[in-house]
């Protein structure tokens, strides 16, 4: 690609730059209001904006609508909260009154499908995200529940949504909770506007327009949103994307479009009309074939998906839709994209802009409290422990593990804050977190090790449409070195009050053996005993439908972690996961992994089976039979797919050969495909043969669990069995005192 040929950055306005809203004079709010009597207490007649969230209150930067809620605040707002109001009637999303300029709408941190279950669509018995970890204090898919309650509540009330659970929903998509596709959530629940991924600067803009008196129907052009339309607007083009099978040549095309693509569509005058000028002009429809090929004007251009009519019925196509979606990702070169539902349209704007370093650095220097709100009391909210002395250093992911959805909501663009901006939180978390020991839980975000990690040119990244810049290998064009990284865990290290500082956000290790000096600084200071990295599988045809490395670079990286531990003095390992049931992984492929668990010595306690998320790519794999990573044709090959419950089970079992639970259908699978040799009591078997699973082999999940287990979380064991003391008659009081 030649330098002329590269699309330039796309510009956007500073986030802290609209001006401020009248309310400004009211100040900052000690905790963001949640009564009546509070907004009584800051001399509040009426709240400007008003968030719904399906998680409980907790003013901190790492939940969602503390930070929505601090910016707007920032931006002269009165922002009130209702938290898991009771979605049964109106009452709870009218106690703060009517809102003077919309709702915002969110189902908190996690999909509220997720929350509530598992992957094998069992009930969880906890939340995490609620005082006391109650369940059921949120509604199944509670963004369409709440902002229903919300329009019932105050009809004329503009209604956005937001959040994790809106942005993955954006589309038609697949649900594995009801097995079908369901329409775009912003169809289903009523509101106005859906704002995807990091929504501070969707968010400033709409705020801003809503309080010039803007009416939220003409909003239909900001970045980060999606709208409802009648239609595609005069003048525009668009990409016909809505089939798989073309034919090849142009001829053909014409004769099905009825006319050249490279003209436009002129419609037949009529009698009354001829000899008029007219100012319309009609829409360009180009097939996907000759869109490169053809002139056009590509800010007012977009790609026409299947219709959500069309991908309920086929699955091929919604998988189709699905690679298109990951295609037009980059912010800086995304087209607009439009499915039709019904007789309107779902008309998805571009992303938005990835914020600088300033910016980042503003929106985590909000006012934050970083506690939950006074009115939970001494109850516990489970997600606040486990994050309230950790620090989020940066945003987005590039990795494009086709089973995760974070690039989905959080874009691949690299978004880092500065070192001061971080260590200035270290310091406040020091200072406010009461009970602080001088344990950090963890400097990190989605990943440990990505941030300041991006494109060595702009112009390169603005162009790019790579759905992953480390698979099927690191880009040359990505900037690899953690030197930023390395020194910013120095400079933590060195902030008086911090005693340890952990790094418990998953370590992308194909990047870090780019960098030793970077691996030495980890594993020598922030590694206590156990790094947990997640190669997902060992067989590489499920690694490529995963696009994740081989396992070649995580021998390199144990060889590394091995060498810098004993430079260090220290006896450390590493803590390997998988997912089983992946699509496309077969039975001989979960076989193989078990074969590599056993000669590593590793016994997994708890496993991961996969979770057909919203959006992913791999829950389009799981749908549709078909892999979204290449093009797509209906004579393609097809995948195999652990679907029902019995299949997944299996995968499960093979993760736990050492569980005596699964030995009996293992064996059974084994003789099933023809792998008898691996029954039996040798090294190299997988499991024993029924008469020695009933004698004295006491099974490995009946293992009593002792300190050693508890540092690691009862997650793997691939230490030698402990021999039994020699000649101590008291091993029951030892026990007993551990």
């Amino acid at each position: 690609m030649s330098h002329s040929s590269l699309q330039q950055p796309v510009p956007a306005k500073e986030l802290f730059s609209y001006p401020k809203y009248w309310a400004e004079c009211y100040g900052t709010a000690p905790y963001l209001p949640m009564t009546r009597a509070e907004m009584d207490e800051l001399g509040w007649d009426s709240c400007d904006i008003i968030i719904v969230t399906g998680d409980g209150y907790v003013d901190h930067p790492s939940f969602g609508m503390a930070v929505i809620g601090r910016f707007l605040e920032s931006q002269g707002f009165r922002v009130g909260i209702i938290a898991q109001p009771n979605w049964n009637n109106t009452a709870d999303f009218m106690r703060l009154g009517k809102p003077n300029l919309f709702y915002g709408v969110t189902g908190g941190n996690m999909d509220s499908m997720i929350n509530r279950y598992t992957a094998d669509l069992k009930v969880r018995n906890d939340d995490a995200y609620t005082p006391d970890a109650e369940p059921g204090k949120r509604p199944d898919r509670s963004v369409i529940v709440y902002s229903q309650r919300c329009k019932e509540a105050y009809n004329d009330v503009p209604v956005v949504i937001g959040g994790i659970e809106a942005s993955l929903r954006r589309i038609a998509q697949y649900d594995y909770w009801s097995n079908e596709v369901r329409r775009s959530v912003l169809m289903d629940s009523t509101a106005d506007i859906l704002l995807y991924g990091n929504a501070e600067r969707a968010m400033a803009e709409v705020a801003d327009k809503l309080a010039a008196g803007v009416n939220i129907k003409n909003m239909d052009d900001i970045r980060g949103t999606v709208v409802v339309k009648p239609g595609t607007p005069e003048g525009w083009t668009e990409i016909d994307s809505t089939r798989i099978d073309w034919p090849r040549d142009p001829g053909s095309l014409e004769e099905a479009y009825g006319t050249s693509p490279y003209e436009y569509v002129q419609e037949e005058e009529c009698e009354s009309k001829k000899g008029q000028q007219s100012d319309i002009q009609p829409v360009r429809i180009v097939p996907l074939p000759l869109h490169r090929k053809t002139e056009f004007d590509s800010s007012k251009s977009c790609i026409r998906l299947p219709s959500f009519e069309k991908v309920r019925k086929d699955p091929a196509l919604y998988a189709h839709a699905s690679r298109v979606l990951h295609q037009e990702s980059n912010p800086h070169n995304a087209r607009v994209l439009v499915q039709k539902h019904g007789n309107r349209e779902i008309w998805v704007n571009p992303p938005p802009i990835p914020l600088e370093t300033p910016e980042i650095d503003g929106v985590f220097a909000l006012p934050y409290q970083r506690r939950p709100h006074p009115s939970y009391g001494d109850a516990k909210i489970p997600a606040y422990d486990m994050i309230k002395t950790s620090v989020n250093i940066m945003r987005g992911c590039f990795g494009g593990c086709t089973f995760c959805s974070i690039t989905e909501h959080e874009g691949r663009v690299i978004q880092s804050r500065s070192q001061e901006s971080v260590l200035q939180e270290l310091e406040e978390i020091r200072d406010k977190v009461p009970g602080f020991t001088g344990q950090i839980s963890d400097l990190g975000g989605p990943t440990a090790n990505m941030y300041h990690l991006n494109c060595k040119s702009a112009e390169i990244q603005a162009s790019c449409r790579r759905l992953s810049c480390v698979f099927p290998g690191i880009c040359k064009n990505l900037e690899t070195s953690h030197k930023q990284t390395t020194e910013l865990y120095r400079k933590a290290r060195a902030i008086p009050g911090i005693k340890k500082i952990a790094i418990a956000s998953g370590l992308r290790y194909d990047l870090a053996v780019e960098d030793p000096e970077y691996v030495r600084e980890l594993v020598t200071h922030h590694v206590g005993g156990y790094l947990k990295i997640a190669p997902e599988h060992t067989e590489k045809g499920t690694l490529d439908l995963m696009m994740k490395p081989g396992m070649g670079t995580y021998d390199a990286f144990k060889k590394m972690f091995d060498k810098f531990s004993k430079e260090a003095g220290k006896k450390q390992y590493l803590i390997p996961y998988f997912i089983a049931a992946h699509p496309g992984c077969e039975d001989e492929d979960m076989m193989n992994l078990s074969l590599w668990l056993k000669r590593h010595k590793f016994r997994v306690d708890q496993v991961q089976t996969f979770y057909p998320s919203p959006m992913s790519l791999a829950t389009a794999m799981y749908y549709s039979g078909r892999n979204p990573l290449k093009k797509l044709n209906y004579k393609g090959d097809r995948l195999y797919i652990p679907k029902e419950l019995e299949q997944r089970r299996l995968q499960k079992a093979f993760l736990r050969y050492h569980d005596s639970r699964n030995w009996d259908v293992l064996r059974n699978a084994l003789r099933k495909m023809n792998r008898s040799e691996l029954i039996g009591d040798g090294p190299n078997q997988l499991v024993p043969a029924e008469e020695q699973s009933k004698d004295n082999r006491r099974p490995h999940n009946k293992k009593p669990a002792g300190k050693f287990q508890k540092a690691r979380g009862g997650q793997w064991d691939n230490r030698a069995p402990r021999k039994k003391p020699v000649a101590r008659k008291k091993p029951l009081a030892n026990k007993k005192s551990r």
